[in-house]
């Protein structure tokens, strides 16, 4: 037999929904960085099965959608503590992701995206040009700093 020891807890749980429903979805937990030129969210969708979720990408946000079915009719519940029923959540991605490239995988309940960004928001190096000038030192492109300018040497 199950024993309740965390009573404030309890009350607080009660205060929550239960059960996802489609005009009221659980929130989905994730996390998500940015590594190697690529996003990684992943979303935690423990007990929900393969053939219950569903990823879409429409223009640039992305939607999670899964669901977790009832513990059933035929059990004595001693305690019900996970979320049940849908869930869902939806990311506004940055013009800086390649969504035509989406991977995503599911393994023992997380459900892992992977998003590579775009070449232009690559971190890249931008070359610095110099230019020689007459008398064959090297003098930096564009005008003189506002200070020379303004005290010019006699």
């Amino acid at each position: 037999m199950l024993m309740r020891t965390e009573a404030p807890r309890e009350l607080d749980r009660f205060a929550q929904p239960v059960l996802g429903t489609a005009a009221r979805p659980a929130a989905v937990p994730m996390d998500a960085w940015r590594r190697n030129g690529e996003v990684i969210i992943e979303f935690d969708l423990p007990g929900v099965t393969r053939d219950s979720l569903d990823l879409k990408i429409e223009r640039n946000v992305l939607t999670v959608r899964a669901e977790r079915p009832d513990i059933g009719q035929n059990r004595e519940v001693l305690s019900a503590e996970r979320v049940r029923g849908l869930f869902t959540r939806q990311l506004v991605l940055g013009e800086n992701l390649d969504t035509d490239k989406i991977r995503a995988r599911y393994h023992r309940g997380v459900l892992r995206v992977a998003i590579p960004l775009t070449e232009r928001a690559k971190p890249r190096r931008i070359e610095i040009n110099r230019r020689r000038a007459a008398d064959g030192g090297s003098r930096a492109v564009g005008r003189a700093p506002l200070w020379r300018r303004l005290w010019p040497r006699r």
